[in-house]
């Protein structure tokens, strides 16, 4: 398997931090492009407009946090894409993985309850990993 475009979803918190270190690492071994990125949920029924002063920090404060991600990929010479998008973030995830041609997305995840089975399935990264295109890798 060749990979060309890494896609790393990240919701900026710690748990991210295992998905773009992995991706940094396949990077490095197959001169892959990656993409991070960080999609904002919309408030449904709540025009952008309405919104717009908060979705404009909430943007800016998610392209500092990925300038910060960014920065060993851009240091080691690593092509590494930053994109802020709006939207429902399984579908914006699973967008932006055929826009751009992604051959692999490395998305944080979290440990399903065996003992309530079904309850955690509608999470986001169930939902991409059922949707994507291409080849998903949880981590967990």
């Amino acid at each position: 398997m060749t990979i060309q475009r890494i896609l790393v979803p990240v919701d900026m918190t710690e748990k991210s931090l295992a998905a773009v270190d992995f991706a940094f690492d396949l990077a490095t071994r197959f001169s892959a492009e990656t993409i991070l990125l960080h999609v904002i949920e919309k408030i449904e029924y709540v025009t952008f407009d309405e919104m717009k002063d908060l979705y404009q920090r909430l943007e800016s404060s998610a392209a500092s946090g990925l300038q910060e991600f960014s920065e060993r990929f851009q240091e080691n010479g690593l092509t590494v894409d930053c994109l802020v998008t709006f939207g429902h973030r399984t579908q914006g995830i699973v967008d932006c993985a055929v826009e751009r041609r992604a051959d692999l997305i490395i998305m944080a995840s979290h440990r399903i309850d065996p003992d309530r089975p079904g309850h955690d399935w509608s999470t986001i990264s169930y939902g991409v990993a059922i949707l994507a295109p291409c080849a998903v890798l949880l981590m967990k």
